[in-house]
C-alpha cells in the first residue's frame, strides 16, 4: 500500500466559470506528472471552491519505479581489434557509460552487432521527487485567464495565498514565490479565517465541513437542490433548475444556504423571460413554478454564509429583485408606446460594422435574401417572411432589450403580439435568432426558419466579402455556429435548397460593399460550409471516408447531401459494395492522366466491352432518374449492377491498348462510367479492406 497524497492550493476568489475545466486539467496533469516520474498511484481525485483548488491521490508508492536503460555503441567490429583487444571506441563508450568493458553486452540490430550498456537505475524517494513535482504542477494549471500579482513572476487565476502539501501525512516542503507548503489549511474567509492543522483527507474534509467548506462540488450541488426543492415545496411550488445557473452557483459558494423569497403578484404580467432573465442572469436566483410551470412570485437565493436571521437576508433579496423588476416593468411600458416599425428607423444610427454599413442597411439586405429564399422552398410564405424580416431586428433599440440583452428577440415577438401582428410573425421575429448554441433549439415555422437563414447567410458572406474571415479559433463574429445554425435549420426543414444559388444572391445584394471577387467569396464560403458540415457529420458517428467522398465534390443541398450520406453508408452492406469500389479506385487511378473523349461503339474489339458499355446504357437511364429524384438508394442498387461486367471487362480487356484510338475510346467508356459514380459521391476516397 501507498501512501496519500493531499495537495491544497488556496486562493482569491476564483471566477466559477474558471472551476469545472480547472478540476478535469488537474486531474489529467497529475496523472501525467506521476506517470513521467514512474510513480504508480491509485485514484486521482480533484475537487474545487471559490477559494481554493483541491487534489488528492491514493496510494502514491514510496519509491519510484526502477528503469532498465539500454545505450547502443559502436558497431563491434569497431569495438574490438583482430585480436579481440578493445578498441578507443569500445573503451571511450564503456568511460562514459561509467562501466568496465567486460560490464558491456553485444545486441543484435538490423544493421549487425553493437556493443550496448545495459543498466538499471534504481528509482528516489517519491517524498523527494513530489518537492519538484508539486511546484511544476500548479505552475501547469491552464486558465482561460491568468493573473500576475504584486511583484513576482508567477501567473495564476488569482492570488495564492496558502499551499497546503501533504504526502504520508508530512508536509512536501517547496516554494512558489513567497509561499512555503505547510500542513495548514483555512476555513470559511467569513466564518472560520483562521488557519488549522490537517493530518490527512478524511481529517481536512472533516475540519472544513466544521468550519463551513464544502470542499467538494457534488455535495454542494447536493444541497442546493435538496434545500431550494424543500423551499419551493413550502410554497406548494418547484424550483425551476437550470443546469447552468445550477453549475454556476455551486462554485459561487464555499458553504451554500438557500433563503426564499417574494415578490408582488402583480410583476408576474411581465413576459415570464423577462421575470426569469433578471432573477437567473442578473442575480443568480432560482424562479420557482407551480405544476403547471406557471411562474409563482417567489424566488429561491444561495447564500454563501450562514446567516443569523434568513429573514434579513430575504428582504434584503427582495428588494434588489423588486427594483430591478420595477425598472423592467417601466421598460415594458415605455417601449410599448412606439410600434416597432417606428423602432426599426432607430437602426439606421447603429453601425453592424464599419465595413458592411449599418443595421438598418442588414435588415434590408437580408429582407432581400429571404424572400429569394421564399420563393426557392415555399412561395406561400413570402408575405410572412417579408414582415418578419422588417421587424425582427427593431427591438434591439428597445430599453428593455438594451437593459437586458439576453431577451432580444423574445421581446420582438411580445411587441408584435401586443401591437396586433400576425402571431405566426411574432413567433418567427424570436425564432429568426435560433438555434443559439450548437445542437441548440431550431425554428419552428417556416417564415423564422428562412429569415434565420437569411440573416445569417448575410453575415457570413458579407463577414468573407470584406475579408473577416475566422482564422484559428478566433471567431469573433461566430460565423462557424452561424454557418452550422443555417445547415441544421435547411435539414430540419427539409428544405430543397442550393446553397451556391443562396449564396450568389447575397453576393448579388451584397456587391458594393465587397472588397473581394465575388468568385473568390463564394468558393471560400462554400468551402467554409462545406468543412462545418464535415465536423459534425464526423461528431455525430458518420463514416468519415463515406462523408469525405460524398463531399469532396463541394456542397451544394445539405439535404440531398445528408440522402447521400446514408444511401452510401447502407450500401456499404452490399455484398458487391468493396468489388465494386475496388474497381472504381482502378478506374481512377487509369483515368489520372486522360483529358476525355467520346465513346464510339463501333470502336470496340472484345465483347466484354461491348456488354459494360450496353450496362452502361442501361443503368445510366435507370440509375440517373432516380438521382434526379434524389432515390440515393435505388441509384445505387441500379449502379450494383455494374460488378459483373465491370470485372469481366477488366480480366478480359487490356485498357492501355497499342492501338491509340483503341485506348482512348476504352478510356473515354471508363470515364462515362466514373461521372454516373461522381454523381453520388468520389468512391475511390472510401477505404476498404482489399
Amino acid at each position: 500500500m501507498g501512501k496519500e497524497l493531499l495537495l491544497e492550493i488556496g486562493t482569491e476568489e476564483i471566477p466559477a466559470a474558471f472551476l469545472p475545466k480547472a478540476i478535469a486539467d488537474m486531474e489529467h496533469i497529475m496523472e501525467r506528472e506521476l506517470s513521467e516520474s514512474r510513480i504508480a498511484h491509485g485514484t486521482i481525485h480533484a475537487m474545487a471552491t471559490p477559494r481554493r483548488l483541491f487534489i488528492s491521490v491514493e496510494d502514491v508508492e514510496e519509491r519510484q519505479e526502477d528503469q532498465l536503460v539500454e545505450k547502443v555503441g559502436p558497431a563491434k567490429r569497431a569495438a574490438f581489434d583482430e585480436r579481440g583487444t578493445p578498441t578507443k571506441a569500445a573503451l571511450g563508450f564503456a568511460r562514459g557509460q561509467g562501466m568496465d568493458i567486460a560490464d558491456l553486452i553485444t545486441v543484435t540490430t538490423d544493421k549487425g552487432e553493437y556493443l550496448c550498456a545495459r543498466k538499471t537505475i534504481t528509482g528516489g524517494d517519491t517524498a523527494d521527487i513530489l518537492t519538484a513535482l508539486l511546484p511544476r504542477f500548479i505552475s501547469a494549471i491552464p486558465f482561460q485567464k491568468s493573473m500576475r500579482w504584486m511583484n513576482l513572476d508567477i501567473r495564476f487565476a488569482r492570488p495564492i495565498h496558502w499551499i497546503l502539501a501533504l504526502y504520508g501525512g508530512a508536509v512536501v516542503p517547496f516554494r512558489v514565490e513567497n509561499i512555503d507548503s505547510g500542513s495548514r489549511s483555512r476555513g470559511h474567509r467569513f466564518m472560520a479565517p483562521e488557519l488549522f492543522e490537517v493530518s490527512g483527507i478524511s481529517d481536512y474534509r472533516e475540519q472544513l465541513e466544521k468550519r463551513y467548506v464544502i470542499v467538494d462540488p457534488e455535495e454542494r450541488r447536493k444541497r442546493i437542490i435538496d434545500e431550494a426543492r424543500r423551499e419551493a415545496g413550502a410554497v406548494s411550488g418547484t424550483v425551476m433548475e437550470k443546469k447552468e445557473l445550477l453549475e454556476e452557483v455551486m462554485f459561487l459558494v464555499e458553504y451554500p444556504s438557500t433563503v426564499r423569497g417574494s415578490f408582488e403578484e402583480e410583476y408576474l404580467k411581465l413576459p415570464a423571460e423577462v421575470l426569469t432573465t433578471a432573477m437567473m442572469k442578473h442575480q443568480k436566483y432560482f424562479p420557482v413554478v407551480d405544476n403547471d410551470g406557471n411562474l409563482m412570485p417567489y424566488f429561491i437565493t444561495i447564500n454563501n454564509t450562514q446567516a443569523r436571521d434568513l429573514s434579513v437576508v430575504a428582504r434584503g433579496n427582495e428588494k434588489v429583485i423588486r427594483a430591478r423588476l420595477a425598472d423592467a416593468r417601466f421598460f415594458f411600458e415605455e417601449d410599448r408606446k412606439l410600434p416597432l416599425e417606428e423602432r426599426l428607423e432607430y437602426l439606421r444610427n447603429v453601425t453592424f460594422h464599419s465595413l458592411l454599413g449599418t443595421s438598418y442597411e442588414k435588415v434590408m439586405q437580408f429582407k432581400e435574401l429571404a424572400l429569394t429564399i421564399a420563393g426557392m422552398v415555399k412561395p406561400s410564405v413570402s408575405a410572412g417572411v417579408e414582415r418578419t424580416a422588417l421587424l425582427c431586428k427593431a427591438d434591439l433599440e428597445s430599453q428593455m432589450v438594451y437593459e437586458f440583452p439576453e431577451l432580444q428577440g423574445v421581446m420582438g415577438r411580445e411587441y408584435a403580439l401586443i401591437q396586433g401582428e400576425d402571431p405566426i410573425v411574432a413567433q418567427a421575429i424570436y425564432e429568426h435568432y435560433l438555434p443559439t448554441a450548437a445542437g441548440g433549439e431550431l425554428p419552428g415555422t417556416d417564415e423564422g426558419a428562412i429569415v434565420s437563414i437569411a440573416d445569417k447567410v448575410d453575415t457570413i458572406t458579407g463577414c468573407f466579402g470584406v475579408n473577416l474571415i475566422p482564422t484559428g479559433t478566433a471567431d469573433p463574429y461566430a460565423l462557424r455556429r452561424q454557418a452550422l445554425g443555417v445547415m441544421n435549420i435547411i435539414i430540419d426543414r427539409g428544405y430543397d435548397l442550393d446553397l451556391g444559388d443562396v449564396i450568389d444572391r447575397s453576393l448579388q445584394i451584397l456587391s458594393k460593399k465587397l472588397k473581394r471577387p465575388p468568385e473568390d467569396v463564394k468558393k471560400d464560403v462554400l468551402e467554409f460550409f462545406r468543412g462545418r458540415l464535415e465536423n459534425q457529420l464526423i461528431s455525430q458517428g458518420r463514416a468519415y471516408d463515406v462523408v469525405d467522398a460524398v463531399l469532396v465534390s463541394g456542397l451544394s443541398s445539405p439535404v440531398r447531401t445528408l440522402k447521400k450520406i446514408e444511401a452510401v453508408e447502407e450500401f456499404k452492406k452490399h455484398p458487391d459494395f468493396e468489388p465494386l469500389v475496388i474497381a472504381f479506385k482502378r478506374v481512377v487511378n487509369i483515368l489520372k492522366n486522360f483529358e476525355g473523349g467520346t465513346v464510339d461503339p463501333s470502336d470496340f474489339a472484345e465483347e466484354e466491352e461491348r456488354q459494360l458499355h450496353e450496362a452502361f446504357l442501361s443503368i445510366w437511364e435507370t440509375a440517373g432518374a432516380f438521382i434526379d429524384a434524389d432515390d440515393y438508394p435505388s441509384a445505387l442498387s441500379e449502379i450494383a449492377r455494374f460488378r459483373k461486367p465491370v470485372d469481366a471487362f477488366f480480366e478480359t480487356v487490356l485498357v492501355m491498348a497499342e492501338d491509340e484510338k483503341v485506348r482512348r475510346n476504352r478510356l473515354s467508356l471508363l470515364e462515362e462510367i466514373s461521372r454516373l459514380f461522381y454523381r453520388i459521391a468520389d468512391f475511390s476516397r472510401i477505404v476498404t479492406e482489399g
